[in-house]
């Protein structure tokens, strides 16, 4: 039973492939505790292999959320996720004073970590010729542009994002309104503490684990599981690395070989934007996957019990 008026969200963040299940789950053994995936695609029944789901066997050790929770057949938003796991975590702070969340999928986590922005959509066009822009000029370029138009903007950890620069710009010339302002309106307090931590590796092994996960992935009937729901392949959830690459070489558009180099090449970019976006968003305090002891006496510290 809790014991602690306070209670604490601890954030498992990281690239794919970096170790988060298994810290999670000691993590969460450790604690007593049982753990919400913040997966975008992992929600989704159907898809097991090309998500990495967690095996049966460590589903069985700790109670997962979030995981063979919806059909791909459903439509499921970032916005959907942080109204059902605030719900799902009011309950479990009934009878826990930790719970641990964990997945890749940043936006998920920013969701319910943050809340999310309510901007405005986009003229029609706008972001593809930002997203040119950024390719062809650099992303020094909008950067100044943004620095010049949106101040406020300019001085948090979003602007060295590509994404959020991408965005910043999408908003103001859709609205004339700086992003920042949005922002501001949609500050949100949670009824709980946070305790944000970030795995990353060294890079050649963490590549070495990317490269060998999609050889797993492969031998246990990757593309057989995309032919699977080929039907939804434009939905959102796969049109994602892992599943892309196998729809365009059942399109005829390469070979199997090169399908398997697509799948290692990609897998690799995603980590590296991963971690670009995890180290411009929010305080995460980032150790190596095997420091256990290290990050569970920073939890300890951080909740006021070391």
């Amino acid at each position: 039973m809790p014991n602690s008026q306070v209670k604490y969200l601890i954030i498992i963040a990281g690239p794919t492939a970096v170790g988060k299940t298994e810290l999670a789950i000691r993590l969460a053994k450790t604690l007593k505790t049982e753990i919400i995936s913040a997966d975008s695609r992992q929600i989704f029944r159907e898809l097991s292999i090309g998500t990495a789901k967690p095996s049966e066997d460590e589903l069985k050790e700790i109670p997962h959320h979030f995981i063979n929770s919806h059909s791909i057949a459903e439509q499921y938003s970032a916005g959907d996720f942080e109204r059902d796991a605030l719900v799902l975590l009011d309950s479990l702070f009934q009878d826990h004073d930790f719970v641990v969340m964990t997945g890749g999928s940043g936006l998920y986590i920013k969701a319910v970590s943050e809340g999310l922005d309510t901007l405005p959509a986009p003229k029609a066009g706008l972001r593809e010729l930002l997203t040119a822009r950024l390719l062809n000029e650099g992303l020094e370029k909008l950067q100044e542009e943004v620095k010049n138009l949106d101040p406020d903007f300019a001085v948090t950890k979003e602007i060295l994002n590509p994404q959020r620069v991408v965005r910043a710009l999408e908003v103001f010339h859709t609205t004339g309104t700086p992003i920042s302002h949005y922002q501001q309106k949609n500050l949100v307090s949670r009824p709980f503490k946070q305790i944000l931590i970030a795995l990353d590796r060294d890079r050649a092994e963490l590549y070495h684990r990317i490269d060998s996960r999609m050889d797993q992935m492969l031998d246990q009937g990757l593309i057989d599981e995309a032919k699977s729901v080929i039907e939804f392949r434009e939905s959102h959830a796969l049109q994602t690395v892992g599943y892309k690459e196998v729809y365009g070489c059942l399109d005829g558009l390469y070979n199997e070989k090169e399908m398997e180099r697509l799948l290692k090449q990609n897998s690799r970019r995603y980590a590296k934007r991963q971690l670009t976006w995890f180290r411009h968003q929010g305080d995460f305090k980032w150790f190596k996957p095997d420091e256990f002891d290290k990050i569970l006496g920073y939890i300890m510290t951080e909740s006021g019990l070391k």
